[in-house]
């Protein structure tokens, strides 16, 4: 058996840094010169992320095909409202109602390896093939982990296996990015160095070992460097007169990408000359300027009430949990977590209840969309938000309800905070990265057309395009299709891209055992000091 499609997934990775770093400029070497012959050999385009451009919806959207819709993640967390409180829990593999491409080609007899992908736990049962997932606490990782004595085999084989390097660490997170200090922010990009590694040892391992007919790979460093190093990667943020600091945090930087370029060589060149390969980002990534605090907006404009609370500081730390003092007798429109920036409406499902009234809802709806619209630069009178979408636009499918009622999209595509504090708009102290609707799809190898730039794709295309290269049939059901222009004529003759039946529904809930409450809680928190929740 030999390995017919290799896939490497780049968290957040965009052509804005990408494009810097294949040149060749002023006498020094290009800092990724093997994704500079990629780009020159193979095919390219624009990926466009999920509305909401963040990595739950963004990765299920590419292992599944299908739009959040449909598939059912939106968020990191999903909520519910019970007797005037709100109940938050982890999404995982059980919460998505749409079959992922690892099931569709596992059911068909394909031997596949997916690894660091997130929503992959609990993995899928009796797997041909071998699946570590990515977002999970690292002692979750060895009953996580599929077959049974993979996880040994790694431990035993590869002398670097670390599964405190390799999975979530929390405390080392949390030390490095708590307060974002110079020295903090330095170890926050070091320690992406060893663990990046980690998951390329393996790759490589199995690679080697076992030739899985589809091989896949998630590299998530990218986004979380960016997230907290963007003033030292962005191409228009760098002059010559910055200080030494900024110059040792840029060459750190500019280690990983090499060290990056490094794996991916050497990945393509152990899948073999007949594999095709596949590069892809779930989102893109731009620079933010300014918090935007929509729920102390709301606030302002009557939907969101908060609770009076007494100067302490016990009252102090309950600011910091998310929806403490929200005042729920009264509050009908709030938003819920940063990372999604949405917009959730209260409806009143009984009389006396808060909330709307649902005969009411959609003319409650559009004045909310009206005065979120109003929010404005007031030296410019630019528009903060720059786009408010209703969930029937933009989430359209089975799992619609679970989405926010609205979803907006800032004018520096940044995310919302939702902490009570003033003023509603506020320059950043200096740049941060931030996601962008606009990611990345590459293609390499034998029946690829060679130096061609596409059109924009979907998210959904990647999942369809990794069967048709696995020589499956497309899922009738996929909203995703193959882009046809990444491959040559001949290529397409020989292997015409088939569409039949439909996938099969996801596992239940019960099925499997997943992580405990605590283990949740503390993956919750690592989200917070990340920014996602906070």
């Amino acid at each position: 058996m030999t390995t017919k499609t290799l896939f490497i997934g780049l968290d957040g990775a965009t052509f804005s840094i990408l494009d810097e770093l294949i040149k060749n400029d002023k006498g020094q070497k290009a800092v990724m010169p093997f994704l500079a012959s990629f780009y020159q050999q193979g095919t390219r385009c624009i990926l466009r992320s999920t509305p909401n451009p963040l990595t739950p919806p963004a990765w299920v959207s590419l292992m599944t095909g299908r739009t959040p819709g449909n598939h059912g993640i939106f968020d990191f967390i999903r909520a519910e409202e019970i007797e005037g409180d709100v109940f938050f829990t982890l999404y995982d593999s059980r919460d998505c109602i749409a079959e992922s491409i690892w099931s569709i080609a596992n059911r068909q007899g394909k031997k596949i390896a997916a690894l660091n992908f997130p929503f992959t736990a609990p993995p899928i049962r009796d797997l041909h093939g071998f699946m570590i997932p990515g977002f999970i606490p690292w002692r979750h990782l060895r009953r996580n982990t599929t077959p049974k004595g993979l996880y040994d085999q790694l431990k035993e084989k590869l002398p670097e296996f670390k599964p405190k390097e390799l999975a979530w660490d929390f405390e080392q997170e949390k030390e490095a990015v708590n307060e974002l200090s110079d020295e903090d922010r330095e170890k926050w990009v070091q320690y992406h160095l060893p663990r990046e590694k980690q998951w390329f040892q393996i790759a490589e391992y199995l690679l080697r070992t076992e030739a899985p007919e589809l091989m896949a790979i998630m590299f998530d460093g990218v986004d979380k460097l960016q997230h907290q190093a963007w003033l030292f990667v962005d191409p228009g943020l760098q002059t010559g007169d910055q200080g030494s600091y900024h110059h040792r945090m840029r060459r750190l930087c500019l280690d990983y990408f090499r060290q990056l370029d490094g794996f991916l060589e050497k990945l393509v060149t152990g899948a073999g000359p007949d594999a095709q390969v596949f590069l892809a980002s779930d989102h893109g990534f731009t620079r933010t300027t300014e918090i935007v605090r929509i729920n102390a907006y709301l606030h302002e404009k009557g939907y969101l009430h908060w609770k009076a609370m007494p100067d302490s500081e016990a009252a102090r730390r309950r600011e910091d949990s998310m929806f403490a003092n929200l005042d729920w007798t009264k509050t009908t429109a709030y938003c819920r977590t940063p990372s999604s920036n949405g917009i959730t409406i209260r409806i009143a499902d009984k009389a006396g209840k808060t909330g709307v009234n649902p005969d009411d809802y959609e003319a409650f709806r559009n004045r909310l969309i009206s005065d979120l619209m109003d929010l404005r630069d007031e030296g410019t009178g630019e528009r903060i938000i720059a786009q408010v979408h209703k969930r029937e636009d933009v989430f359209p499918g089975a799992a619609m309800m679970e989405a926010p009622d609205l979803l907006m999209v800032l004018r520096d595509h940044g995310f919302v905070s939702i902490k009570n504090k003033l003023p509603v708009v506020e320059p950043r102290k200096e740049v941060a990265g931030t996601h962008h609707p606009d990611g990345v799809f590459l293609a390499y190898g034998p029946g690829i057309n060679r130096g061609a730039v596409l059109d924009a794709c979907s998210i959904t295309d990647v999942g369809a395009t990794l069967l048709y290269s696995l020589g499956l049939d497309v899922p009738g059901d996929f909203e995703g299709k193959v882009p046809e222009a990444m491959f040559t004529e001949v290529h397409l003759r020989q292997n015409p891209v088939r569409i039949s039946g439909a996938t099969q529904s996801s596992m239940k809930r019960e099925d499997q055992e997943g992580m405990d409450d605590e283990e949740k809680q503390k993956l919750m928190a690592q989200l917070q000091l990340l920014g996602y929740l906070a």
